[in-house]
């Protein structure tokens, strides 16, 4: 299994950013994936989750309205689009696959619930 984000970069707050992931080596599109993100010194939070048919979509709390999660699976690619970004969005973004297939409800935003890892790709606003 292997996952590669790409999009990062350094953006003005207000910017915008679109980030992909990546899968090969599994059933991509049997899959939901979902996005996480660390700042340096703080914990590894939960930011979106989409199911492997793009019919559940889960956000956390502080990117509702300004980040919106897809998928092309004919192109084993999930995306982050990232619009009104602010300085607290900074940090490492990475994208991972379930153990279980699904989103998990309300456990989607649980590190425990996943099982492989990319190795992220940095996002920087600026103030």
């Amino acid at each position: 299994v292997q996952l590669v984000e790409s999009g990062g970069g350094l953006v003005q707050a207000g910017g915008s950013l679109r980030l992909s992931c990546t899968g090969s080596g599994f059933a991509f599109n049997d899959y939901a994936i979902a996005w996480f993100r660390q700042a340096p010194g703080k914990e590894r939070e939960g930011v979106s989750c989409i199911s492997s048919s793009d019919a559940g979509k889960y956000y956390v709390s502080s990117v509702k309205g300004r980040f919106t999660v897809s998928r092309d699976n004919a192109k084993n690619t999930v995306y982050l689009h990232m619009s009104g970004l602010e300085p607290e969005d900074t940090a490492t973004y990475y994208c991972a696959v379930p153990r279980n297939y699904y989103c998990s409800g309300y456990e989607w935003a649980s590190q425990r619930e996943y099982e492989h890892w990319g190795q992220g790709t940095q996002v920087t606003v600026s103030s």
